[in-house]
Parts: structure tokens; sequence; C-alpha cells
């Protein structure tokens, strides 16, 4: 439903005459971070391309038998929200084709690594780099492109088993961790032959009022449908504020597809008035931010997790040379709520910290892998998490062991 409001809403807020050649553009793009599809295609078109995108993929979910469960809700808000930057009706196949080989070599159900399919279409720029780049012919980039996309698809999965052991679920965004270090591999690979993408910056603004009431109308519809399902929700809510989020956690069968639904609602609600607060931008990558945030609130985040992480981030812009509105740091402080295990496991101050480190950790991390992996935050916050949750253990270890030592 929430796809098909984007469908709508694209073709309110632009003619189809010009949504046609906008999906085109869309198609065409390089997709290295940051490309705005708003600026690309236009906003029809953005949100169109968002919501088939969302739709054709609900779609391999029900054709593949899959379980829809808070896991499957945050990878497909995932993918709602970057279809508005990154992701597109071409470039996400070869991932998610690597992913289905994958499948079938260890002779397994293919619903079993579907969310990895689509979470790892993070890479999903690495076939439109190579595809699109003025450095390499259509005549060898499209079968490059192609055999490079499923190679990294067949990885992902066995990669981010063992990946998740690092951070021991404190980050969410295991598949942006992943992604990131595979990613890695793959442009050093080929910067070693001097194909080196060029950056993109391609950010909108202008759009606050008509996206926010968009936005709002969409967040206060999660609530009433909440409601809806289960008029206890609210009091529920209580359930889910009262857990850590460290993956997995499943808020749909801890506490029921109500609570969940408003917590998915209230949790994007405070994702966007952060960002109107702060002075940034709504636009394609920062609501694509949100809605991880609305997503993963049925996988790991709410309000009094995430709110820790958003105010280390700030405290960070005040204490470092940016400003809170600047673009990468408005997306670290969305994107960096991945690290809300960590308030809610070790308590609102170590969120705080966490968010301070990871609003440098995300400026920095970047230029691993050129700008192709789509969850540049993710990789950040699992090399976070992965540091931060061991120290942070071994001084609560400490502290507890004090009084025995006493005794």
């Amino acid at each position: 439903l929430v796809a098909v409001l984007f469908v709508v809403f694209g073709l309110v807020v632009s003619p189809p005459s010009d949504i046609v050649p906008g999906l085109v553009k869309i198609l065409l793009a390089r997709d290295t971070l940051i490309t705005d599809y708003i600026g690309v295609g236009g906003m029809g078109a953005a949100f169109v391309n968002a919501g088939l995108l969302t739709l054709v993929s609900a779609g391999i979910y029900r054709l593949a038998g899959a379980k829809i469960g808070g896991a499957s809700i945050a990878c497909l808000m995932l993918v709602l929200g970057f279809g508005l930057f990154g992701k597109n009706l071409l470039n996400i196949w070869p991932i998610i084709g690597g992913v289905y080989l994958y499948s079938l070599y260890k002779q397994e159900d293919f619903a079993a690594h579907i969310n990895t399919a689509f979470f790892g279409c993070a890479l999903a720029p690495v076939f439109s780099e190579i595809l699109f780049s003025t450095a390499i012919p259509m005549s060898i980039g499209l079968p490059l492109g192609l055999a490079t996309g499923l190679l990294m698809g067949f990885m992902l999965p066995p990669a981010a088993a063992q990946l998740f052991k690092a951070h021991m679920g404190f980050s969410l965004y295991n598949m942006g961790f992943t992604a990131g270090i595979v990613g890695t591999l793959v442009v050093a690979i080929y910067k070693s032959y001097g194909f080196v993408p060029d950056p993109v910056f391609i950010w909108t603004t202008g759009n606050n009022l008509l996206l926010g009431s968009f936005l709002t109308v969409l967040f206060l519809g999660l609530i009433a449908g909440g409601l809806y399902v289960d008029r206890a929700s609210l009091g529920k809510m209580k359930e889910i504020l009262a857990l850590s989020g460290q993956s997995p956690s499943d808020f749909v069968a801890m506490v029921g597809i109500g609570p969940t639904l408003v917590n998915m609602g209230v949790t994007g609600a405070i994702g966007m008035v952060y960002v109107l607060l702060v002075g940034g931008d709504l636009n394609g990558p920062v609501i694509g931010a949100i809605f991880t945030m609305v997503g993963f609130a049925a996988y790991g985040k709410h309000p009094k997790n995430v709110l820790p992480i958003m105010v280390g981030v700030f405290i960070g812009s005040l204490a470092k040379p940016w400003s809170a509105s600047d673009p990468s740091i408005v997306l670290a402080a969305l994107f960096g709520t991945t690290l809300a295990p960590i308030a809610g496991r070790f308590g609102w101050y170590w969120g705080i910290v966490a968010g301070f480190v990871h609003s440098s950790a995300a400026q920095a991390v970047g230029v691993l892998h050129g700008g192709l992996n789509l969850y540049n935050n993710g990789f950040a916050a699992g090399i976070v998490a992965s540091v931060l949750a061991p120290v942070i253990t071994a001084i609560q270890w400490r502290k507890a062991d004090k009084p025995e030592e006493k005794l």
C-alpha cells in the first residue's frame, strides 16, 4: 500500500509525459553516491520508480513463498527508500541473480536468502557504474557488469553470516557492513586496472513542504493502521521500548504487527522532524534514510534507542568542522541509527558516544568503495560497532566485577 501511494504521489506531482523520460534517465544514471533521483528524472519519476521497484520486489517475495516478518518489512522499506536514490528497475537484478545462484549451489530455498538478495542491492551501483562508464565500451561493460554483479551476489550470503559475528548484532545494517567490505575489494581490483569511479553529488532542495506533507500523511497512516489492527497498540509500545533492539529483534514476532506499525510511524516521524529542525533538506536520499528508520522500526529501532544516536551525531556537528544541516551529516544522523542497539543495550550515554564516533567514521570510509556501496553509513557503523561494543562490554564487565572483588 505504501508503494502504491508512492506511485500515486509521483503521478500527481508530475505529468505522465515527464515521468516516462524521467524513468529512462533514472535507469541510465551511474548511481554513485550521492545520486538523488529527484534531480535526475524529476520528482514524479523518482517516486514512480521507487513504488514500482517495491511492488515488483514484494511480488518476488510472494512468488518465493518467503515469510514476511520484521526483517522482510525492513528490507522492503529499504527498497522503497533507496528507490529514490541508487536502486532502480535495471541495476538490482545482477545482485539478486547472484544470491539466487548461491541458493541453487547450496541446494537451499531462495526464500531463505531473499532478504540477503534485496539488502545486497546496496551494491547495485557497481553494475550501473560499469555499464554506463565512459571508460568502458558497452560491448565490454555489459558482460563485465553482469559477471561482477553475479559474483558479488554469490559472495554476499556467506560473507554476511561471517561478518555478523564481528559486531554481534549491535549494528542493524549487517549487509551495509558486508557490502562495504565486498565493495572495497571489488573497487580495489578495478582501481588497479585504472578504472576509478568519478564522484557524483546530485542533491535537490526546496521541496520540504510538499514532501513533508506527504510523509506526514504516510506516518499517520502507519499509526492508524496499527491501531486498526490492534486497538491496544499504543499501550504495547511499552513492550517495544523495553527491547534493546540488538539483532535479531523481530518486533512483529515479539510484540505483534499492530504495535510495530505504530512504532514505524512514530520512528519515521522522529527522523523527519529531526531533518526539519536542523534545517536539512527533504529529498530522495534523505527520504531513503528516513524510510530505513521506518523499516528497521520493525526490526530493532524505536524512539528510545534511536534518539541518543541522533543526539550524538548532532553534538558531533557542534564539536567538528561541519554543520548539522550538511547533507552527509543529516544522512549520518538518520542512517547512524543502525547503532541503536548500543543505546538500547548499554544505555543512552553510550548511544551518544556511538553517534559522536559514527559522525566521523561515516565521512572517512566512502573513499574505500568509491561511493559504490549505497549503505556507506552501514559500512561505517559496522566498523564502529565492531570496535565499540566489545570495549563497552569490557568496561561494564569490570564495573560489575568490582563488588565481587571487594567481597
